[in-house]
């Protein structure tokens, strides 16, 4: 039911306030289960595509959307509850990974759509990185449903990462590629060679569709790398200040007291003046 309000609802909005357009959307069968794997953005991309296209999709969701304390939390809660989302433990606790592959076949045994961002998390920086070995691939061999690529187009301009009111006036899109089918390696989803190839594959098409520039390492390490790289930065820009700092009390320091040395001849010279006056 909440899903249908928020397709009524939020559907209409996002058509009058950023007028997004889709393309290929003829390549998501109109029933049975398919996979969806997209690029990730912004947190947006959770609106645009669900809101867009015909069918339904349930997306895997980070499991912090669903225990995050407070107002914001328990409404965030809510709305992922209330569209179909699943949850799932990025913390690396034993079984998560498992019970969300479990979850995902489960959507596709129903004839639904299942979806997934294989980079494991948004891209920090908009360039598309490595997508994780597990979950889509093995979903994908372990049922046969075909792999759909999606890319999502400048969600990342319309709502970056942190950012929680949107920027109006830019137009983001969504650019759906062909049915991937992987059909030729059903049964040998615990071959980890065979999982990084098939999500290599995908990967491919993603970046193909989306244009993005493509980085062979996680987004995961990409974010550390990037905040190493800020605290360095601001490590080195404080100590620059604080050079700059003592430099210009140095300076001051020599000025005046080359002031007061200037002042002190000034006086010997007077008194000197007056010392040899006239009688």
């Amino acid at each position: 039911m909440f899903y249908r309000l928020m397709k009524m609802i939020v559907a209409p909005l996002l058509r009058i306030f950023f007028r997004p357009w889709i393309e290929g959307e003829e390549n998501i069968p109109a029933e049975g289960g398919a996979i969806i794997a997209s690029n990730h953005l912004s947190f947006s991309d959770s609106f645009f595509f669900p809101a867009l296209i015909k069918r339904r999709v349930t997306f895997i969701a980070k499991a912090e959307y669903f225990n995050t304390p407070g107002v914001k939390g328990k409404l965030t809660a809510a709305f992922f509850k209330g569209v179909g989302q699943l949850p799932v433990d990025r913390s690396g606790v034993r079984g998560a990974g498992e019970a969300a592959i479990r979850s995902a076949i489960a959507v596709l045994d129903r004839g639904e759509l299942f979806g997934v961002y294989p980079e494991g998390t948004r891209s920090p920086d908009g360039k598309l990185y490595r997508g994780k070995v597990g979950g889509l691939a093995r979903v994908a061999l372990a049922t046969g449903a075909p792999v759909i690529p999606v890319a999502m187009i400048d969600t990342e301009k319309v709502q970056p990462p942190g950012q929680v009111i949107p920027n109006f006036g830019i137009r983001p899109g969504i650019r759906i590629g062909r049915p991937l089918d992987f059909s030729r390696y059903h049964g040998m989803e615990n071959d980890r060679f065979i999982l990084r190839s098939v999500t290599d594959e995908v990967m491919y098409e993603i970046m193909r569709l989306s244009g993005q520039e493509y980085v062979d390492i996680y987004a995961t390490a990409a974010k550390r790398q990037i905040a190493d790289d800020k605290k360095r930065a601001d490590a080195e820009r404080k100590a620059v200040q604080k050079a700059e700092q003592a430099a210009a009390k140095a300076e001051k320091a020599e000025a005046e007291k080359a002031q007061k040395a200037l002042e002190q001849e000034q006086k010997a010279a007077e008194q000197e003046q007056k010392d040899n006056g006239p009688a």
